[in-house]
């Protein structure tokens, strides 16, 4: 594995017009009613948050992508091209799961042409090493939560402040990583070092 890279973890989820149930308060002997119209458009998010492995203090990095659907292989070349965009062409190695769309002929293909990209594979039903799954989780329990949207644009909405609000607490990306109980190099990166 290049050391000089940033290791990148992506994963993808999705969501839909039916409202994520969590618990709220309400007044007592008011039972909250949710509405929805049980539509069932779904969306898709990817999400990527990396860390550079030789030098922390350029924190770390989330990218986010949603689309109408599903992602197949097609789909999320084009995801990792905007994430070429948003590295600058530097060195990136991806870690994510066994998706046959992240490991179909046409991906191998298209990651065989790319100098600045390398793939590393997840343990099979290991999703607690992946880091991104705690971004969805956060999204799901704060900002979609009992969410009844019209469109899906109401779901892109909810979503961006979301991946705001994460972005603008530069200790909860990190958080994220940390979380996995992977070995991350150097072991405290700079807003969670032990001196302060």
């Amino acid at each position: 594995m290049n050391t000089r890279a940033w290791i990148v973890f992506l994963d993808e989820s999705g969501v839909s017009l039916l409202p994520q149930i969590r618990r709220t308060y309400s007044p007592r002997g008011r039972t909250p009613l949710l509405r929805h119209r049980l539509n069932w458009k779904r969306a898709s998010m990817a999400g990527a948050l990396g860390y550079h492995s030789t030098d922390p203090d350029r924190g770390a990095r989330l990218c986010f992508h949603l689309k109408p659907g599903s992602y197949d292989t097609t789909a999320l070349i084009e995801v990792l091209e905007q994430m070429k965009l948003f590295y600058s062409g530097e060195r990136v190695v991806l870690v994510w799961d066994g998706l046959s769309a992240h490991w179909s002929r046409a991906m191998r293909a298209w990651v065989a042409e790319q100098d600045w990209l390398t793939l590393e594979r997840l343990p099979a039903y290991a999703p607690e090493l992946n880091p991104v799954e705690l971004l969805w989780s956060s999204l799901k329990k704060r900002e979609l939560a009992n969410l009844a949207g019209d469109h899906l644009a109401d779901l892109a909405d909810a979503t961006e402040q979301g991946i705001h609000r994460i972005n603008h607490n530069p200790q909860l990306p990190w958080s994220f990583l940390t979380h996995t109980g992977l070995t991350i190099h150097p072991p405290h990166p700079p807003n969670l070092r032990k001196d302060q």
